[in-house]
Order: C-alpha cells, then structure tokens, then sequence
C-alpha cells in the first residue's frame, strides 16, 4: 500500500495519495490546485489516479479536483450532503471502495460542515484499519470549527452538536493503534488548538486533545464554539469555488517581470501591491501604498485578508521568489496576479523608483509605554480572540486582521495608531494595510505582545 502526505507550510494543508501496488489504482484526498507532486508521484509508483476524494468543502484553499479530472480523467467523491455544479460521486456512509487490496471505508463525519467525511483506511479488507483520514473533523489537538461563515445552511450549534457525536461516536470508536491524519495542522484557521505534529493516533488523541475528553454534550458545544479564530473573508469565496466550475489552474503558468514604469502605472492605478520581503527590508524602504506580506510567514492565507480574489496584484520578492509566491496565492484562488517587480539579491528596490520609497514607521515597547501614559495614540491589537485570552496590553482596540480590511474605518483617526500582534508580523501587515488605505500615522509595534509583556515581567 502506498500512502503518501503532503503538507505545505503557508496553508498548514495536509493532502494524500492512497494507493494500491497490486492493481496500481490510487485516490487523491483534499488536493491543492498545483497537483504536479501528486502527478509525478503517482508516475514514480505506477499508479493510475482513479478518483479525488474531497472530505468537505473547503474554506481556506481552493481544492484541486477539477485539475486532476483534467489531468487524469479520474471521479470526484464528496459526502452525500454535497450539492455541486458538476458531476460527483456521493459516498455514503460505510461505503467501501477497493483499489484491489487496499480498501477505503467512508465515515459520516458532519460538524465542521454537514457534508464532512473521514476515509478509514485499511490494506486489505479484512484487515485492521491502517488510517483514518479526517479532514476537518479531529484535528491533532482540537476538533474542525463549527462556525465558518460559508456553511449557509445550519447553526453553528446544530454544527456543534453533530460534531460532538462525529468525535465520540465515530471517530473514538476507532481502534487506538489508527494513525490519524487530517486536513490541516498547527497555523490553520479552521481550529484553534491544532498541534505542529502531522500525526497522530486514535489512542494518543483520546489521552490528550481537549475535545476528546469525556464531557457533556453541553459542555462540548461551549468548548469548540470558543475562541475560535476571526474568519478571513476569502474563506466564503474559496467555499462557493469548490462547489462550482471554474477554469482550472495552469500548472505551468510563469508571471512575467514589470518595468519600473508599469509598477508606477499600477500604482497609480490603485492596483494591489504586495511586498513580500522581510517586516525589516519593508520598514527600511517600501513603495508608498504597497502592503507587507511577508513570503515568510503565511503569505497565501494573509494575502487573501489583505487582497480580494481576483483582484490584480503586482508582487514585490527577493530573486526567484516571485513564482512561487504568484503560486501560493492561486492557491486561494487568487489567480489575477499581473507580475512583479524585480528587486536586487538583496532586496533593495529599483532606483528608477526612488521617489516612491518611504521608510515605515515603527514604534518599540518603551515608547509604547510612554505614550499610553500621555493618552497619545490609539493602540490596536490585531490577534485572535483566543490569543488575547493570555493578555493584553490595557486599552487596546481588539480588532483581528482578517476583519481589519472591512472594519478600518471603525478606528479612531485622532491620534496616531499603533498596530500590534503576538511578535511583530502580522502587525507590519495591518499597519501597512492602514497607510495603503490613506490612514497615515500608523505604525506597528516592534515585537508584538510578547515584547511588551516581557519587559512587564522584567520591571
């Protein structure tokens, strides 16, 4: 049996190929739209792709089912709940698909959407379960959110309460030697407790994920509709892609490099900037109206709070970056990416664009102290609301970067803005955002929370 993971660190995505050496019949599960890998390694092994499983409908990314049916001919499977606008394979629960030895059980798994499913794997029919892949149900650490926004139909405790009987009915049930591998893992908003480990077991989770533990259905409910993430705004858009057709991906589009002219032109024109370099290279010089997205971080998810999908966006990289960046973003869809401008190997931006460079602003934990005490700013803290259940700094404005875009103009505009996070990326984002949008006296804390909340305790 063949049984391959691939995670990619900017969406905290965790995609599968199963497949069967006797027979050479494989599945994807939850492909990203870039399926090359799954491609070249279905090759190296000799597989066939038969059939995409997708476990739900997914928020964060745009899933690669309509390339690999392009590419491969190959049947898309979703739960029975699924409506889409092309042809699907609805998989029941307890249904078995064979891929000759190797058997795949589907599992009713609903809670993070109606349709959720888990394929339990095994590698012969008679054989004790190998995996259960989960999707977005039982995550390591956590369980699937009830509460997206895209779900359009149910409440989110309805959600909530058909997940609680998904984790101890069903999933539980499950011998303790099944490895569990999900959808997602530690970064990703579709929980909020997910571990850096991208697998687990049935028996490891029974002993040390909250959610897993015994409790009331009550009690359950309380817990995973709490603290939940902000939910960034792309999540309803990339939800309605993956239900509807739409033009697959070019796999081997490359975007072309803009003149220093075009870039002006662009920006001019209110085109979207992104500067994907470091928060230091950006702060030490940026053109005026580009938003810092660093390539570092998790740059597909955060452009897609920062930029709408589809909207054309020039990109701003260090050398050989830019394709890989344009990639990350199609992945969430955003498909409209015109070009970047180069810059030198070591970020510097062209010269012939000198008089469009200006510095950013940054302010530092002392002087944040400073001016809390003379009333002079207006702090804003742009975490998630389960972050700030550790702290906050007194009389910050909590509004989370997924939602700054369409809540900016809720922030007082009378005194300078200071922009913090946990430790000084995400704030670099918001802040720049702020300025792009024509707020001028924005600037972002140095460190973050954690900057601040240490020098508290070395005082």
């Amino acid at each position: 049996m063949i049984l391959e993971q691939y995670y990619i660190e900017c969406l905290s995505h965790a995609s599968y190929l199963i497949g069967d050496e006797s027979t050479g019949r494989a599945v994807v599960v939850d492909p990203r739209r870039d399926i090359t890998e799954y491609l070249d390694d279905a090759r190296t092994y000799g597989l066939t792709i038969d059939g995409v499983i997708n476990t739900h409908f997914h928020a964060d990314f745009v899933s690669g089912h309509l390339e690999l049916v392009e590419a491969t001919g190959a049947w898309i499977g979703f739960g029975e709940a699924a409506e889409t606008d092309y042809p699907i394979r609805r998989l029941a629960h307890g249904e078995h698909i064979s891929l000759g030895r190797v058997d795949l059980e589907i599992l009713s798994t609903p809670g993070h959407t109606w349709e959720s499913i888990s394929v339990l794997v095994r590698e012969t029919a008679d054989a004790t379960a190998t995996a259960v892949l989960t999707g977005d149900s039982l995550f390591i650490g956590d369980v699937g959110r009830p509460d997206l926004v895209n779900l359009g139909d149910g409440s989110t405790t309805d959600l909530a309460r058909a997940m609680y009987h998904t984790v101890h009915d069903t999933l539980l049930a499950l011998p303790d030697g099944v490895t569990v591998m999900p959808a997602h893992g530690a970064g990703s908003s579709c929980g909020k407790n997910l571990s850096a480990e991208l697998t687990s077991t049935i028996g490891e989770q029974r002993r040390t994920n909250a959610s897993a533990q015994p409790m009331s259905e009550d009690a359950f409910v309380a817990l995973i509709t709490d603290g939940q993430p902000a939910v960034p705004a792309y999540f309803s858009v990339d939800a309605a892609l993956n239900k509807s057709t739409h033009p697959a991906l070019d796999q081997h589009r490359r975007i072309p490099e803009l003149s220093a002219d075009r870039v002006r032109a662009e920006l001019a024109a209110g085109t979207r900037v992104l500067d994907a370099r470091t928060v230091d290279d950006f702060a030490a010089g940026h053109l005026r109206g580009a938003v810092n997205v660093g390539f570092d971080g998790r740059f597909a998810e955060t452009g897609g709070m920062v930029a709408e999908v589809g909207e054309a966006i020039v990109l701003i990289t260090y050398p050989g970056e830019e394709q890989d960046a344009a990639m990350r973003l199609a992945r969430i869809g955003s498909d409209n990416v015109i070009g970047y401008l180069g810059t030198h190997t070591d970020g510097i931006l062209p010269t012939a664009l000198a008089d469009l460079v200006q510095t950013a602003p940054r302010t530092t934990v002392t002087e944040l102290d400073r001016l809390r005490a003379d009333d002079a700013i207006t702090l804003v803290d742009i975490r998630n609301p389960g972050e700030r259940d550790s702290g906050v700094i007194p009389g910050a404005i909590p509004v989370p970067l997924a939602q700054l875009r369409s809540r900016a103009e809720e922030l007082p505009t009378g005194k300078p803005i200071v922009v913090h996070c946990a430790g000084g990326w995400r704030s670099s984002v918001a802040a720049s955002l702020l300025r792009a949008r024509g707020i001028e006296r924005v600037s972002d804390l140095v460190g973050g929370y954690n900057a601040w909340a240490a020098q508290q305790v070395s005082a």
